[in-house]
């Protein structure tokens, strides 16, 4: 059986805590990444911990938008940490999407589409028209025509994703249980897979209190 994949959200500055996922995160049953967001990569000890290590899948979640050749320029500074992917979000225009495509190297370039954080009324008070599914297969169009070797978008909007963009779909908004906090558009991690996400990005619901009983809740809960 295939080993499902899920990139563990190290949201802290805290370089014992980040330490302590990785260590009680070595299950064999399933396949580990390690996402780091802005507020550890711009910590003190953050830019150097992430360059030293060694032999494992490391997502840096910086989410450009900008400019091309600001964009561009950004991947450049941080080829040093050698990182298996790294975000940019796709609303930054076919240009600059190009222009991080071209110099992104053997890392992986991920588009985001729209944060999970919002839902259709939030997009209205943006100024969006179009409501979040026929934007995020805008986009996944979008991702498509610009040869972007990942997509980030939430777990409900999967399966529409992969009628036009065919490789690597990965999907934060993961919650075991209903209670959304400040995510809007969620689903349990079994349902996810099922949907067909490649990689889920989970935070809190493992990160938060014993590493390792919520991990084996994990297990249990994809082999039900």
């Amino acid at each position: 059986m295939k080993k499902q994949k899920i990139f563990i959200a190290c949201d802290t500055t805290s370089l014992k805590k980040i330490k302590k996922i990785i260590k009680e995160t070595q299950n064999s049953k399933l396949i580990f990444g390690y996402k780091f967001g802005l507020q550890f990569l711009n910590s003190k000890n953050g830019r150097k911990f992430v360059s030293s290590l060694k032999n494992k899948i490391t997502f840096g979640d910086y989410k450009l938008a900008d400019i091309p050749n600001t964009c561009a320029a950004a991947i450049k500074s941080v080829r040093d940490l050698k990182l298996n992917y790294i975000t940019i979000h796709i609303s930054s225009g076919f240009k600059a999407l190009k222009a991080a495509k071209k110099v992104s190297g053997k890392t992986k370039l991920i588009g985001v589409t729209i944060l999970t954080s919002l839902d259709n009324k939030s997009l209205k008070e943006i100024g969006f028209e179009k409501d979040v599914k026929k934007l995020v297969l805008h986009q996944a169009k979008l991702a498509s025509k610009a040869k972007l070797d990942a997509m980030v978008c939430s777990p409900l909007e999967v399966k529409l994703v992969k009628k036009t963009f065919r490789k690597e779909i990965i999907t934060p908004g993961i919650r075991f249980k209903k209670k959304s906090d400040d995510q809007k558009r969620i689903m349990s991690p079994k349902e996810a897979f099922k949907n067909g996400s490649d990689w889920l990005v989970i935070g809190r619901p493992l990160t938060k209190g014993n590493i390792k009983n919520n991990l084996k809740n994990l297990s249990d809960h994809l082999e039900q």
